[in-house]
């Protein structure tokens, strides 16, 4: 990973920001849609060379103020905000822990027992590097097929990126890749070297589709949407998915995916062998 995580990431905001969005015209002869360096210095009201010097890695010691400015101007959610501050004080050496936690590959008897009641809902529980450490009996019945729970621990960025069935298993496998980057991105720093050594295993495996997603990091993660995946025995699902925490202690997340149409639950309901209908879709 860049040893420049802070100003890598506000350079990745401000390419992302148009000016549209800014409150500013568009003008012309723009090599990229995103707010040139000048722009975004004069929404924040600190001077280009100060901004240059941020994104460039030679200064690593904004202010809090500086920091409250330049989120307003690149309009930045909450958690966006306290990423950056985060990365600021990585980036200045005031680590936030003497030692990074270990990745949780142990889930709590109680986070056990609740994945055993969901029983045939295709839910998961995932540490902070993506790898999948407990799941359910519909979740098996779903992605046991698909590849998705080989390897010891089974990891979705380690499949997404490099096992060849990824990109005819989601339909939308740009989308997927994306998701992947910006949950380890803003999962934990890049001071974490559990995180570090799988970013370097998956820029040498993945290539350029990682490693360009990681250069450019700056979107957030999805905490809740829709995905389509093509299952070899019941053909192609649309699947709402949330993403909930667990404690913070555990670091550790839980994936719960619903049907999102009258068909896709009567294909779960299929590969589970029971009645259709049994599963409902999302506000059916």
């Amino acid at each position: 990973m860049s040893d420049n995580e802070l100003g890598a990431f506000l350079r990745a905001r401000r390419e992302a920001l148009t000016p549209a969005e800014a409150g500013l015209p568009a003008g012309t002869r723009r090599r990229t849609p995103g707010l040139r360096r000048a722009e975004l210095a004069m929404l924040a009201g600190i001077s280009v060379e100060y901004l240059a010097r941020l994104e460039q890695g030679r200064d690593r010691n904004p202010s809090a103020q500086v920091l409250g400015t330049l989120s307003d101007a690149l309009r930045l959610p909450l958690d966006a905000r306290v990423h950056l501050r985060r990365l600021a004080k990585s980036d200045g050496g005031r680590h936030l822990c003497a030692a990074a936690p270990a990745p949780a590959r142990e889930v709590r008897s109680t986070v056990r027992a609740l994945i055993d009641r969901l029983g045939e809902t295709p839910a998961a529980v995932t540490n902070m590097l993506g790898e999948t450490v407990a799941y359910s009996d519909g979740y098996a019945r779903l992605a046991g097929p698909l590849g998705l729970l080989d390897g010891d621990p089974p990891s979705l960025p380690r499949y997404v990126f490099t096992d060849p069935r990824a990109r005819e298993v989601f339909p939308d496998w740009d989308r997927v890749a994306d998701r992947q980057v910006a949950a380890l991105y803003f999962g934990i720093t890049g001071s974490d070297p559990a995180m570090a050594e799988l970013a370097r295993e998956l820029t040498v495996t993945g290539g350029a589709p990682f490693s360009d997603r990681l250069t450019a990091s700056g979107v957030l993660p999805d905490r809740s949407g829709v995905e389509r995946l093509v299952h070899p025995e019941v053909g192609e699902l649309r699947l709402a998915f949330e993403v909930l925490d667990l404690s913070e202690a555990d670091g550790q997340q839980l994936v719960v995916r619903l049907p999102a149409d009258e068909a896709s639950s009567a294909a779960l309901d299929r590969l589970a062998g029971r009645r259709p209908g049994t599963l409902r879709a999302v506000g059916g």
